[in-house]
């Protein structure tokens, strides 16, 4: 492979090259004639992005994934205040530290402005829709993106061109961006230690390709890996009060013992004919388009790898495979950029839409919909009913809450914000295949389950559950 093709795969893609007079030999007329716009600002760009997503934050009231509130607000709220509930999975020393103690810091800034209240408790649906919530897989997202973007810096520079502009290269320097890329990567290991699957892909195929296999490998690689290991394996040390190696014990649960299957199971090609079709939604042909115009396959075959070695897990959840969503948008704005080079019109033919007109209507009409109602009304009653029980509490009209329902199916004291006592189902996996939790024994005999474990409901001042439940227990 020639140097210029393997520097042509290695970064992300970019917009074709402007041609004159493409598919035409004939001088382009004033009505054919192409205007040029001129591209805004770096910093325009990522104010306008930022302020997006703050705007996205704010919208999202609805409830996804128990993990966005057990996993993280829940285990903050108890190092900050000092109450609120550890699940089965910290007991187990299976998830770090180092993800929670960003939002313990939060609540604490807010504890100290004495704003510690209940009330202060870019067009894909999915991105839209998960993004900015707590779940460690959104951190997970955007520390892959921007260490995949350090890392291709990296790869780019060494060649002598910047991923940014071809005049830049000066500032861009290939050691620094990689040792960026590696610290980032680490950090992305640290929060979800199956964020390895993504770095070990990138890796490998620039360790073959790199001469200096030894300077890369013992003086970057293993000296910024074992730093953020030691940091956070100390830090898991010392908030649980024993010697714990989270990375090892999460892979040892998820992968080796398939731990995960406890909470159900897909078949292998869901994530290619499902899933991930269902995340990306109607960009998913300009997706196609993009891979194959662009011919990027270093990028294309790491959303195939990831895909595909998640695909070999029993258990299978959207969230795991979001980060590398942004690569496949990527692809698809690549398809629009190429449609935006041959928009120049007759004044005839300005009277039509023309295809990136038409595939951008199509893309807002069928996503932005979507996004709002996932966010605003789709399960959003849990959100609601702990809303309500944190005013209530808050003025002093809650004494104990008894939740009936699937468990973790509500946020708990990080959203109650009051030290009362609350019970709710436990689902905690046993060792003894074929044992039902109490959340199963619960959907299976409502009744019989309430009365032999908890006999007379009147003990708790409130009672949550859901509608189809309620006339089969009280």
């Amino acid at each position: 492979m020639s140097h210029r093709r393997r520097s042509q795969a290695a970064g992300p893609p970019r917009p074709p090259p402007e041609e004159e007079g493409v598919g035409d030999s004939s001088p382009p007329s004033p009505g054919k004639a192409r205007r040029r716009v001129k591209p805004w600002p770096e910093r325009w760009v990522l104010a306008l992005a930022l302020a997006f997503r703050a705007a996205n934050a704010l919208l999202v009231r609805t409830y996804f994934n128990p993990d966005e509130h057990w996993q993280c607000l829940e285990v903050a709220h108890r190092i900050a205040f000092g109450y609120g509930h550890l699940i089965w999975e910290w007991k187990r020393g299976l998830r770090g530290y180092l993800h929670p103690l960003i939002f313990a810091a939060l609540y604490k800034f807010l504890a100290f402005l004495h704003l510690d209240t209940p009330w202060f408790m870019l067009v894909n649906w999915f991105m839209f829709f998960c993004i900015t919530r707590t779940l460690s897989n959104s951190l997970e997202t955007v520390l892959t993106v921007a260490g995949l973007y350090y890392w291709f810096n990296a790869i780019e520079s060494s060649k002598g061109i910047s991923v940014d502009s071809k005049q830049q290269t000066a500032s861009y320097r290939s050691p620094q961006s990689r040792k960026m890329a590696l610290l980032i990567a680490a950090l992305a290991c640290a929060v979800r230690p199956t964020s390895a699957i993504t770095w070990l892909y990138v890796g490998l195929l620039d360790f073959i390709q790199t001469k200096s296999k030894c300077r890369l490998l013992f003086l970057e690689v293993i000296p910024l890996g074992a730093i953020i290991l030691a940091v956070t394996t100390f830090l898991d040390w010392w908030m649980y009060g024993s010697r714990v190696i989270v990375p090892l014990n999460f892979l040892k649960f998820n992968l080796f013992s398939s731990g995960g299957d406890y909470y159900g199971t897909h078949v292998f090609h869901w994530y290619f004919t499902q899933g991930f079709p269902s995340m990306i939604w109607t960009f998913l042909p300009l997706l196609v388009f993009g891979v194959i115009n662009s011919r990027e396959w270093r990028i294309s075959g790491l959303i195939a790898w990831v895909l595909g070695v998640y695909s070999l897990l029993g258990h299978k959840e959207f969230m795991f495979v979001l980060p590398v969503l942004p690569l496949a948008l990527m692809f698809s704005g690549y398809c629009l950029a190429s449609m935006s080079q041959f928009k120049g019109k007759s004044l005839h033919e300005k009277r039509h839409f023309s295809k990136l007109q038409l595939s951008v209507i199509l893309l807002v009409i069928t996503n932005v919909p979507m996004a709002l109602y996932m966010s605003l009304f789709h399960q959003r009653g849990t959100e609601d009913a702990m809303f309500y029980l944190s005013k209530e509490a808050h003025d002093g009209r809650v004494n104990s809450v008894l939740f009936l329902m699937p468990c973790h199916s509500t946020p708990y004291y990080s959203s109650l914000h009051s030290s009362l006592p609350m019970r709710f189902l436990d689902c905690t996996p046993s060792d003894n295949k074929g044992t039902l939790d109490e959340s199963d024994r619960f959907l299976m005999n409502p009744l019989d389950f309430v009365g032999e474990i908890f006999g007379n409901l009147s003990s708790f001042s409130h009672i949550v559950l859901f509608e189809s439940e309620e006339r089969r227990v009280l």
